[in-house]
């Protein structure tokens, strides 16, 4: 059977009690055996991408051969495992406090990295959503990011689509296999 890879994207804001997370530790843990995933992809700035790397991670113990890779966008970066305790002690002595940072095998510049704009983040989902077979979102369609304003200077205001609805959308389009996991998760 062919290795899969599956991405993860979900809202930035997530409450997930203990049972919740059993869940999705059986969901990803399905997707290594059944699904034969042996790469899964991670953005930035979600804490639903933090909590499954954290299963994964977990999961790497038991599965050595799956591997973390991460989408950074404009000004990001990872640690790669291979300098993770490397840097955490030096991050820890400089905060006086234990600093554990996030471990990848990889880290991924998606083709338009340094020339995307603002919204840098849509473009690497995307990217991550191409190099993918299997989209695993976090997406509640009743979820609303917070109104902005048209421009600092405008009086009116906007909702806008949250980044996690625009690459649902765009993995439809696309029609990559998905599984959301919000309804199953509740």
């Amino acid at each position: 059977m062919k290795s899969k890879i599956a991405c993860f994207i979900g809202h930035r804001k997530v409450e997930l009690g203990e049972a919740e997370t059993l869940k999705l530790k059986m969901i990803i843990e399905n997707l290594i055996v059944k699904e034969n995933v042996c790469v899964f992809l991670f953005g930035s700035k979600s804490e639903f991408d933090y909590l499954c790397h954290e299963i994964v991670t977990e999961l790497k113990n038991k599965y050595p051969n799956i591997k973390r890779k991460r989408y950074t966008c404009t000004s990001e970066s990872c640690v790669l495992e291979h300098e993770r305790e490397h840097y955490e002690k030096i991050f820890s002595s400089v905060q006086k406090k234990e600093v554990r940072l996030l471990g990848f095998e990889k880290e991924v510049e998606f083709k338009n990295k340094w020339k995307a704009g603002k919204a840098s983040y849509v473009e690497r989902n995307q990217a991550m959503i191409n190099d993918s077979d299997l989209c695993v979102f976090y997406y509640d369609e009743n979820y609303k990011v917070d109104e902005r304003k048209y421009s600092k200077r405008s009086f009116t205001t906007y909702q806008p689509k949250s980044g996690t609805w625009l690459a649902y959308d765009y993995a439809k389009q696309k029609k990559k296999e998905i599984i959301n996991v919000f309804s199953k998760l509740k």
